[in-house]
Parts: C-alpha cells; structure tokens; sequence
C-alpha cells in the first residue's frame, strides 16, 4: 500500500533548485531544533527576497514524499544552507539564534516539553512515514482546530490540569519578563545615541562616534535593516574644516587685482572686467553659475569739472573743483548764503534755526559722519536749503586735507527712477522717479577747501562740540554781509548695464531655502577697502566651501547663494533690483542675507549690524572664532555678554539694508573698524590695498570677518532646526512698550487708547510660546513636520512688514528698521510731542501710526502661531 502510494505521488527532484545541498540525514541543528522555521528579516537584494519567498515551498517540495525527521532535518539544513548564500548570516541574526536557542532550552527545562514553535509559523509533521510532507501554517491555525497531526510525542503534551496552570503561570511571567527586559534595552539605547547626537550638535565635547543618515525603516510587518549611509558631520567637526581651509594668503592675493586701477565705477569696462573674472572663478569652484542683467539710469560726471566758489561783495574765488561727484545732485548752478549745520542731524538742524531765522535758499555745510550723506540732504532739504557743501573732517578721519569723497544724495536703495520695480530691458515704465530724490545741488569738498571758507565767513564762532578739526568755524555770515557760496553742478545721467554675479551651492533637503553671502563688487576710486576685501573673502567661501562640500561629504540641508554686486556706491542698486525683480520669490525662499561690505575698516573695534532674529547665532559663533588681537580668546570673550548693547543700526550705505527693510530677511553685518576715527581713504582715490595695509593685522582680521561669515552659512544650513530666535523681537517690543507708557494719560486725553498695540504684543509673545512648544512636541525626524515649523520661523521678518502700505510709495516698510512715519521709533517720537510741543501733534497721523503698528504686530502674531484656527482676536 505505501509503495503504491508513493507511486502515485509526483517525483519532485528534478525540482530540486541548484543550490540546494545534498540530504543530510544527521544535521545536529536539526534534530536539535526539530521542526520549527523563523521567518528572516527582508533582504535589500532582489535574489534574497525572492529566495527567502520560495523558502517554505522549496522546504515542502523537497520533503515531499517522506514522513520521518530525516526529511525535516534535510529542510532545515537547506534553510541554512540558503541563509549561507543569500548573505543573511551577518553577526547579529547569529546572536539572535544563539538567543532564541538558549530561551528554548531554558523553556524545555523548565516545563520539561520542548516547544512547538516560537515564530508566526510552525511546521507541522506528518506521521505517514519517511517520505511524508513538512507544511508551513499558521500557529493561528492549530488554535482553530486545523487538522495538524501531532508529532510523535504527543504524549508529552498530555499534563495533569494542575501543571497546565502552574506551566500557563510561569509562561506568562517569563514573557512578561522578556517583553521588559527588551524594553529598557531599547529604551537605554536609543537614550544613549541621542545624548551623543546631542553632545555633537551643541559643540560641548568630541563625538566617539559617528552618526549615519540612515534611518529604521518601518515595513509591513518587518524591520528593514539599517543601511549604512555617508557620515553626518557634526557642527565642530564642520567648524574646524572651515577654520583649517580658509587662507589668509588668498585672501590677501584676491585684493591684488584692484591694484594699478584708478576706477572700477558701475557699468564700466573695470567693473565688467571684474565681473568677467568672479564668474569664471565661481565656475570652478560651483555646480550652478549665473548673471542678472539690469538697465539702469545713473548720474555720472560730466564732461566738464564741478566747481565751489565764494563771492565776496561781488567779487568771486574759487575754492575747489573736485575731482569727485554726487550722484543723484540737481545740476546746474545755485547761490546761497553759507550756514554751517555741523553732522546735519535733524537736533542740529533744530539748534541752527534758533540763530537763523530762516534757511530758505542757503548753502548748508556739514561735515561728514553719523548718518548717510542722502539723510544730511534730506535734512537740509526739508529746512529748505538750495544747496549742500559736505566735507571730511580730520579729526574724524585724520590727516586727510586733499581727499574728497564721493557718494550719492538718494535717499533710498535701487535705480531711483524705477522706485519698487524691477530695471529690465524689456520692462517700460512711464516716467516715474523715487521721492527719495532731493532736487537740491550736492557737492563735496576737502577739509582745506572748507577751512577756506569758513575763514571767509564773519559771522558767530561755533561752539566747541561743532568745531571739529578747523578751529576757524563759524557758523554763518553777518546779516549785512554780501558774501555768497556758488555750486556749478555739471552731472549727466547716463544709461548702463550691470551685472550681478551669482553661484550658489544647491542643499540636499531643501534646496529651496537660500542663504545669500553678497558683496560689492564696484567702486568710485580702487576701492580696495570699500569693495575688494568683501570680494576677496566673497571668493574665498565661495571655494572652501565648495570644496567641504565635494571633498569632505558635508551636505547642506539648504542652498547657499553668493551673490556680487554692481553699482552699490549708488545706493546698493544691483541688489536692490534683484530683490525688486524676484520680490515674490526671495521673500519665501531666501531666510538670510550675510553682508561682506567694507568688512575692514580698522582694528581696535568690532562691528555688527544683524537682525534681532540672529543675534543668539551669531553670539554662539563669536565664542568659536579666535580674536586677531590676541588668538588666546575668542571674539565673544572681546566683546562681552553685553555685546548686543553695540549693535549699530543698519544704514542706507549697507547693502544688507534692502534685504531688511524692503524684503523682510534676516541680515547678518560683521566687520572690524575703529570707533572714534573713521577709515581715512573710504569712497576716495585714496582707498588703494597700499593704504590699506597700513591697518595693523590686516591678513588675520580678514581671516576672522571669513570665518564668522562662512560659520554662520554652514550653521544656517547644518540644523534640522532654522537657527533663528524668534524671541527676540518679544523683547524688542517689551522694550518699545515700556517707551510708550508714560503717555497712557496725554493719549487717553485725546480720546486714543495704548491698550490694542499692548495686547497685540502679548499676542506675539504667546505665539512664540506656542510655537517653542510645538518645536518642543514635534518629531524631528519628520521632515513635512519640520519644514512647516521652520517656514514660520523664516517669515518672522517678513511679517514686519507693514501690509498696509504700498511698497512701490514707502519701500521700507518694515516698522522696526523701516523709514517712514509707520516705524515704531517715529511713533514713539510723535508720542513724545504731547509733552514736549502737544500743539503740533497731529491726531490723523497718530491714529493711522497706532492702527498702522497695532495690525501689524497682531499679524504677525497670527502667522507665527499657525493655521487660522488657532489665533484669536478678542481685545
């Protein structure tokens, strides 16, 4: 009967797969194990996953046909040999099988039965002989009721109803166990990688290891093995490549291209020339390399010289005819009576018409330094002056007799008669031009050429604090007097095409966020100062990091964009027209503007501009960067934990300004500079690499402004967290706040209430609780999750931005660091009007300034705390 039988089963050896061993009746894991199968994690490889699918059919196949533990044993030994060949013999499944076997044993001591399975699947035996089949079903199914026959020993299983209580009690506590026990080895070890991730990240001690950016992956079902990827390099790590591969030498070697060259004035041949080398240069070291065409107006100098004279009873001198010019002056020729209005601040403008009358049709003479030469014409101006004479003093500047500056009388950024929108060539705009021009004529002198005039002028001394270096001061003429001051003004515009240079560094993760390094490219005179230096460390980055990036595996999460600029001594007119153009995407997609401008000036003092968003990074990166002057310390250990308190407001002379005000980005101002005297040769002819060197520590100061620089790119791009503090501008608006109080009285007299603009500052500080909590809750490895909570970060800045005003009429609308009567300081100064001077307040004006800041902040506040169902708007 059983040969019949096996007569009519089919002969499956020629089924055999290749691969499988010979029958080995002794296997001793075999009959060691009898006749269980563990379910293998998922190979990477399709030839182990497709082999490890056909394992149970292969195994079923072969027993086929046999019914005693031979064919169980050959089964299990095919497994194993096929485990061998598909590469699944690695250390650790070895451990577990050693791990599961010692627990098997331990449980067939201890209940003194061997167990029938301890995976999803069992092999049930069959008792019809050597050549019966092995199956694989689901242990679920002997619980049914299957029809599984039972192994030989099935009498072994047959316990007293006692025991079967004692032996279900002690299976519970041993599983109970085991479950706890893989719990606290799980959870102690995934506590001790993140306490080392986090010791790496903050820069507090060195790494023993070295992270993957490999993940467990979650299957159906499965554990995916971890996949060894590229190293994560951690912040110090990244921090020391870029403070080993920056040079000093090549910074110093990019200044010399600006050496024997008069000009490199925007849209000339020089400033092409230059444009020419930076992006062949960008080319070597970038994967992505382009330019931005823009056509603009500018003022240039004429064919002939302007020319200062006095007139003296009728008779006339010549004081100068300067070499340099004032882009953006009223041309032609104006007369006026000479008034000496120290800096040209507006208290100093308010102090001179208490001893003038009127300043209707005078020249004013200021000197150089405090604010912009544009904000002195403004003043002057606005007091009604025809004419402004501005001079270099020596005693801010030192021995500089002979040197005239150059600038611009713009009060504004950008193409001035293109006001908010982009310089294209194939963009008409009808014949528009920016408020910011003063239609007044602007010229500038020389130091000797004004103590000329000034011993010319018979009218009242100066007082001490106005003199200055020329002791012969005065402050106007005699009443009588027919002394007058003539500007001949000969400027011309002209139209010229510039180049905006740009290589960028794509991220690996989100290489639509941008951090942009800019510099100047152009300049007046050499400009070795004003433009080189920014250039030369522009440059620099720009390979070093490149090569971090190529040759040292460091992958940046977001992009970085370095960007040179032309006709910057304009008024930052490149980038302004590069924000103008790609308004609608910068301001989503650029979260940090790094100015390199005029990075040094001097050495005895440190000089920072930033955004409140950024100070906490930028103190974080002062204390890894050594101070030139005495390498023992660090920058921060220069400055102090006050140094915030020195902060110099950004001006309309720094490109950064724009990207402030006009975007609402982030914008990061480092450099070193002498506090109580100018740098001599700055917007002059004199400003050559030679002049230059005369500043002590010159090639370590460069190396230093680099660093913080290229730190604050790298760190901007290495976190999974946006390094922004959006607290800060709670602080800022406490501050502000507390400005505001002492007029509640005089503001509620007038029928107003400082209550909304107080409560939308709470507002704002309880969004930015929310979204530290948020931040706090999140899963960092989420990248949907994360990116959502760095966008609101990112758009901080922007949401300054007064939405109630056209950019095209106010372009700086920011009400921190914006102009115009919007701005939280220019509230607090019209405030200060119901104490001072309560009759030229003006109650329109105020309650737009108090709607204008109100809304504003509570914005804000909306858009950082979320979605539109979070905020709430009851006062």
């Amino acid at each position: 009967m059983e040969d019949k039988r096996a007569a009519l089963l089919p002969d499956r050896s020629a089924e055999r797969p290749h691969w499988l061993p010979p029958h080995d009746n002794g296997h001793p894991a075999a009959q060691r194990r009898g006749l269980t199968a563990v379910a293998r994690p998922e190979s990477q490889s399709e030839s182990g996953m497709e082999a490890r699918r056909g394992l149970p059919r292969m195994i079923g196949a072969e027993s086929a046909g046999s019914g005693s533990r031979a064919a169980a044993r050959r089964a299990e030994g095919a497994a194993e040999v096929w485990e061998r060949r598909a590469g699944l013999q690695s250390s650790w499944w070895v451990l577990l099988r050693k791990a599961m076997d010692h627990a098997r044993a331990a449980l067939s001591n201890l209940f003194s039965v061997e167990p029938m399975s301890y995976t999803r699947f069992s092999i049930a035996r069959q008792t019809d002989g050597d050549n019966s089949h092995v199956e694989m079903k689901l242990s679920a199914d002997d619980e049914e009721g299957g029809d599984i026959e039972r192994p030989e020993h099935m009498h072994v299983s047959m316990a007293q109803p006692q025991r079967n209580g004692k032996r279900l009690c002690f299976l519970v506590i041993a599983a109970v166990l085991l479950l706890l026990i893989g719990f606290l080895i799980g959870y102690l070890s995934y506590r001790g990688r993140m306490q080392l991730a986090a010791r790496c990240q903050d820069g507090s001690g060195g790494c023993e290891i070295t992270p993957t950016a490999s993940y467990l992956v979650d299957g159906e079902g499965t554990v995916e093995e971890e996949i060894q990827g590229p190293p994560v390099i951690f912040w110090p790590e990244l921090k020391a490549m870029l403070s080993k591969k920056l040079s000093a030498k090549n910074l110093v070697d990019n200044l010399r291209w600006r050496v024997g060259v008069d000009s490199f004035e925007a849209g000339e041949a020089e400033d092409t020339n230059m444009a020419t080398y930076i992006h062949e240069e960008f080319r070597n070291f970038l994967d992505k390399v382009w330019n931005d065409e823009h056509y603009i107006k500018l003022q240039v100098r004429g064919s002939t010289k302007n020319q200062v004279s006095i007139s003296i009873n009728g008779k006339e001198e010549i004081l100068e005819t300067p070499d340099a010019y004032v882009a953006y002056s009223e041309s032609g020729s104006v007369s006026g009576k000479p008034v000496y209005v120290n800096y040209g601040l507006k208290k100093d403008f308010e102090i001179i018409q208490k001893v003038v009358a009127s300043l209707n049709g005078t020249i004013v003479i200021v000197r150089a330094g405090k604010i912009t030469l544009a904000e002195k014409v403004a003043n002057a101006k606005e007091a009604g002056a025809a004419g402004v004479l501005m001079y270099v003093d020596s005693l801010k500047y030192g021995i500089t007799d002979t040197l005239i500056p150059f600038g611009h009388a713009h009060l504004g950024t950008g193409d001035p008669y293109t006001p908010g929108f982009p310089s294209f060539n194939h963009t008409q705009f009808p014949p528009v031009e920016s408020s910011g021009l003063p239609h007044i004529a602007v010229q500038t002198i020389s130091s000797s050429a004004a103590a000329r005039l000034f011993s010319k002028m018979d009218g009242d001394t100066c007082s001490e604090g106005w003199k200055g270096a020329i002791h012969s001061c005065k402050v106007t003429t005699k009443h009588e007097s027919q002394i007058m001051v003539k500007l001949d003004v000969n400027n011309s515009m002209k139209d010229r095409k510039i180049l905006n240079i740009f290589g960028a560094i794509q991220g690996f993760e989100e290489p639509d966020r941008y951090v942009v390094i800019g510099a100047q490219r152009d300049s007046w005179g050499p400009g070795v100062a004003k433009a080189g230096t920014g250039t030369a460390i522009l440059l620099e980055l720009a390979r070093v990091i490149s090569d971090i990036v190529k040759n040292e595996g460091y992958k940046p999460r977001r992009s970085i964009i370095f960007a040179s600029w032309s006709a910057g001594d304009y008024g930052a007119v490149g980038a302004t027209e590069w924000l103008e153009g790609y308004s609608a995407m910068l301001h989503a997609k650029a979260f940090t503007y790094i100015s390199l401008d005029a990075p040094v000036l001097g050495a005895s003092h440190v000089k920072i501009s930033a955004s409140p968003l950024l100070y906490m990074l930028l103190g974080s990166i002062m204390k890894g960067v050594k101070n030139p002057a005495a390498v023992s310390e660090s920058l921060y250990n220069r400055l102090g934990p006050d140094w915030v308190k020195a902060v110099v407001p950004l001006g309309l002379d720094n490109a950064a300004f724009p990207f402030l005000a006009y975007s609402g980005i982030p914008v990061l101002s480092f450099g070193f500079y002498n506090k109580d005297e100018e740098y001599h040769f700055l917007d002059t002819k004199g400003d050559t690499l030679e002049n230059l060197r005369k500043i002590d520590n010159l090639d370590a100061l460069l190396a230093a402004a680099a660093e913080v620089a290229g730190q604050a790119a790298l760190r901007l791009t290495h976190d999974h967290e946006l390094f922004l503090d959006i607290g800060r501008y709670s602080e800022e608006l406490l501050a502000y706040q507390e400005e505001f109080l002492p007029y509640i009285k005089e503001v509620r007299e007038l029928g107003l209430t400082l209550d909304w603009l107080f409560f939308a500052r709470g507002d704002f500080q309880r969004a930015v609780t929310a979204l530290r909590r948020d931040i706090a809750n999140s899963d960092g490895e989420n990248r949907v999750i994360r990116r959502a909570l760095n966008d609101r970060m990112m758009k901080v800045e922007y949401d300054f931005l007064s939405p109630y005003l056209s950019p095209k009429d106010v372009p700086f609308r920011h009400i921190f660091f914006g102009k115009g009567p919007h701005t939280l300081r220019s509230l607090v100064e019209h405030l200060q009007l119901l104490k001072t001077n309560r009759s030229s307040v003006d109650l329109n004006l105020l309650r737009e300034q108090l709607a204008l800041a109100t809304w504003t902040i509570k914005g804000a506040a909306n858009a950082l705390g979320g979605d539109i169902w979070d905020t709430d708007n009851e006062f």
